[in-house]
């Protein structure tokens, strides 16, 4: 039940990015790496609640999975708003970075951590990365530009998550942005939209082509 349930919370965690804001996202994907499922089912029902953010069918089942044997009040799942499609993904991604020099210097730095890290570790495929930038900029004169990881993996992907986001946070991203993806999971338009535009950083022991699951070759 305990391993189940923490792998429903991740995959509704992963389909809540882009939707979900990053500085909530981030922390509810630390509570899941340090095993706090108990109070995920009390806050994240909150948050989806105060934020709008509605869900699909295979999300309920999700949701349901994993925090119901938690704890999660019924009610508060039931008066979480239901989605027929999901709305436009509201974020662009590019390969590069290029007119954003600071941004850059960042992502070199990361690059070689996670190199360090993850190649040929078991479990680990590929390790790639992208920049998110708003679709619709507020028009204030900052564009928030964020890096993103995808990262496949066929076990451990809540602690790698956790993992990810330390190293993130540890070269200057404050609300990290972390996205494990695990062997079958079906991505989002979100991840297919980030997937099709990110480079590849490294490859671990895991056979990154064994298991495809809209990735890039």
């Amino acid at each position: 039940m305990g391993e189940a349930a923490e792998l429903a919370c991740h995959e509704l965690l992963l389909s809540l990015a882009g939707r979900l804001p990053d500085r909530q996202l981030w922390r509810f994907r630390d509570w899941l790496a340090a095993g706090a499922l108990s109070e995920l089912s009390h806050v994240l029902p909150l948050t989806l609640l105060r934020e709008r953010i509605g869900l699909l069918d295979d999300e309920f089942r999700l949701l349901d999975a994993a925090l119901r044997p938690h704890g999660a009040d019924v009610g508060l799942l039931s008066s979480i708003r239901e989605l027929y499609e999901l709305p436009e993904v509201g974020y662009v991604f590019h390969e590069h970075d290029s007119d954003n020099v600071g941004r850059n210097s960042l992502g070199d730095q990361l690059a070689v951590l996670l190199a360090a890290l993850l190649r040929g570790r078991p479990s680990v495929g590929e390790v790639r990365a992208t920049w998110r930038r708003p679709r619709h900029p507020s028009g204030r004169g900052v564009v928030e530009v964020r890096r993103v990881l995808l990262v496949t993996a066929t076990a451990g992907h809540a602690a790698l998550t956790g993992e990810l986001q330390r190293v993130q946070r540890a070269v200057g991203e404050s609300d990290p942005c972390v996205e494990v993806l695990p062997v079958g999971y079906v991505p989002l338009p979100y991840h297919r939209a980030a997937t099709a535009a990110s480079e590849l950083l490294c490859v671990g022991a895991e056979d990154p082509y064994a298991h495809l699951v809209g990735g890039v070759r």
